[in-house]
């Protein structure tokens, strides 16, 4: 007897006399009686205008959508938004862009669920997106299989690549006077030549490279390009995919064991990745019941090489490691040195280590990724601090950077937009610390990325002589010295919040330590009168502010550990 594979459908489907009125409701977008004997597969779509990440994805939706009616499924299109980082940074705008991780993740289990879909493609572009979706998955857990959009091609000009990452650096280059309005200008018409996500090793492609390391995507799915052939056979298979997957009765929580997420981290310090890797990863995980804590990234940031010539440090972009053999032939490597756990299952039905057979090795002179016993640095580049300025943790990302300690005056500001009026009037001097605070998950609220503001101290060269320090975060993009995530955060009453101008902080990111000269004894008498600012009191802020928790634990929306932070309290 052949399977039904209708496991939440059949609600509808096989629901008799009662459920006569639902099923015309289907009818009318074009099931016919044969649909309704099929597995009903969605495809979350987070295709939109309002980003280069996302404006191709509504034909990529597509072809999801004919893969899963081929294999035998009755598939429907939804879609769910999406924030451009490039676009709200350095915004007020920018304090939506975390937020949207958790209502993408909410709006596609809102569908799949309310319409009593059987398994799904998900399909992302934009930072958030990626991590949206798989928590979603994680969190439904029925069969499923998630698709990366792809990179954007890099921008050319002058004979050379440009990205987006130019755009934000080269407005410090032109506050310096390194650079004057028409060169300014030719960046900005060049450095996003497309469709797909920014090209570098920042978060998106982080994230779909962690994604594949985790097993959710099929292979090569991380470092197809947004713009190719490869990428629409991405979908048509996916869609194929989702359908075996019903058949095999394989769901997320079957992948996604904490042998994943270490083969996910241990992908992402290879690769050099974006620190926001941690939130996501760590909110992926509690979503999936997997205990994973900023000490498992340490742990394994000790023992895997930084391979990757990748930008914002390095010279390559996404598209480089596509045309060298693709995330699959990095991870090949990695397994053969015994960095990967081979046995964790993927959505091809297969082992991590069945899959990497089948793929190709790197090509021969390509100089984007390095030996293994000839790495860019011989352990991890992304590294968590702790001291009596981040007691729960901060993250740091260190490839790259010739000066990796730092001891200075704090200069500290309440806001980013003030302290870049600081860095722009030159009143940011050498040596100094610069220290941005309330930007953390429930201070910004939404913890907003400073790609902005560390890009201009980059231009204006003084990306390695002052250190910047948050509890908000740093963009995929970022480099120099930069510390995020700080946590526990100012607006939590963290020891953020009672640092002064003036006072004297250390950062060591090779002994993995960050404090301020201040007593114990002078803290708490700091504490003692603080009062926190109000929490940002309505809209889909307001709700953000009351339910996340700390970036030390993933930023999630779910744990509601924030009871006591409700109002305003005397600390």
């Amino acid at each position: 007897m052949e399977k039904d594979l209708r496991v939440k459908s059949k609600v509808i489907s096989d629901g008799g006399p009662t459920r006569v009125p639902n099923r015309a409701m289907l009818r009318a977008v074009g099931f016919k009686d044969e649909d309704f004997k099929k597995p009903m597969i969605g495809v979350a779509s987070t295709w939109s205008e309002v980003t280069p990440c996302n404006i191709h994805i509504d034909e990529l939706a597509r072809l999801a959508k004919q893969g899963a009616a081929e294999a035998g499924g009755a598939p429907l299109i939804f879609n769910t938004i999406t924030v451009s980082d490039g676009i709200s940074m350095g915004t007020e705008g920018m304090r939506y862009s975390l937020p949207s991780r958790d209502l993408i993740a909410d709006s596609i289990e809102t569908v799949v669920e309310g319409e009593s879909l059987d398994g799904f493609v998900a399909i992302g572009g934009c930072d958030k997106n990626i991590p949206g979706c798989l928590i979603a998955q994680a969190r439904i857990n029925l069969p499923s299989v998630f698709v990366y959009g792809g990179t954007i091609a890099p921008g050319k000009l002058n004979g050379g690549d440009i990205d987006v990452v130019s755009a934000f650096e080269g407005v410090g280059q032109h506050n310096a006077g390194n650079l004057d309005d028409e060169s300014l200008y030719k960046i900005e018409c060049h450095a996003c030549p497309g469709a797909g996500s920014c090209g570098g090793m920042y978060t998106a492609n982080t994230m779909a490279s962690a994604a594949e390391a985790l097993g959710m995507s099929l292979p090569y799915t991380s470092s197809n390009p947004a713009v190719s052939s490869a990428k629409k056979e991405d979908c048509l298979k996916a869609g194929q995919a989702v359908y075996r997957l019903l058949e095999l009765g394989i769901t997320p929580k079957d992948i996604l064991t904490k042998k994943a997420f270490e083969n996910a981290i241990t992908v992402v310090m290879a690769l050099g990745g974006s620190t926001n890797a941690t939130l996501h990863l760590m909110a992926i995980a509690t979503t999936a019941g997997v205990d994973l804590t900023l000490d498992d990234f340490n742990r394994i940031q000790k023992k895997v090489p930084h391979i990757a010539d990748m930008r914002p440090s390095g010279r390559y972009v996404m598209q480089d490691l596509y045309e060298a053999g693709g995330v699959p032939a990095v991870m090949k490597r990695l397994l053969e040195a015994g960095l990967l756990h081979g046995d964790c299952l993927t959505v091809t039905g297969k082992t991590i280590a069945e899959n990497l057979a089948e793929v190709e090795d790197l090509k021969e002179g390509q100089k984007v990724i390095y030996p293994i016993d000839q790495p860019l640095r011989k352990d991890g580049p992304l590294v968590v601090l702790k001291g009596n300025l981040a007691p729960s943790g901060a993250v740091a990302k260190v490839n790259g950077l010739k000066v990796t300690k730092m001891t200075g005056p704090a200069k500290v500001f309440d806001d980013e937009p003030s302290a870049t009026e600081a860095i722009l009037k030159g009143e940011i001097k050498p040596g100094d610390v610069l220290v941005i605070r309330f930007e953390g998950p429930k201070g910004g609220p939404g913890m907003p990325e400073m790609l902005s503001i560390s890009a201009i101290l980059v231009g204006k060269g003084l990306g390695e002589s002052v250190a910047l320090l948050t509890d908000g975060r740093f963009s995929g993009g970022s480099h120099g010295l930069v510390i995020g995530h700080i946590a526990p955060e100012a607006q939590a009453g963290g020891p953020i919040a009672f640092l002064q101008t003036g006072d004297i902080v250390s950062i060591d990111a090779e002994e993995q330590i960050i404090n301020m000269h201040v007593s114990d004894e002078e803290i708490a008498r700091r504490r003692e009168n603080w009062i926190a600012p109000p929490l940002h009191p309505n809209g889909t802020l307001g709700k953000y502010a009351r339910l996340v928790s700390c970036s030390s634990k993933g930023a999630v929306t779910d744990l509601f550990e924030g009871e006591a932070v409700l109002h305003t309290v005397k600390r």
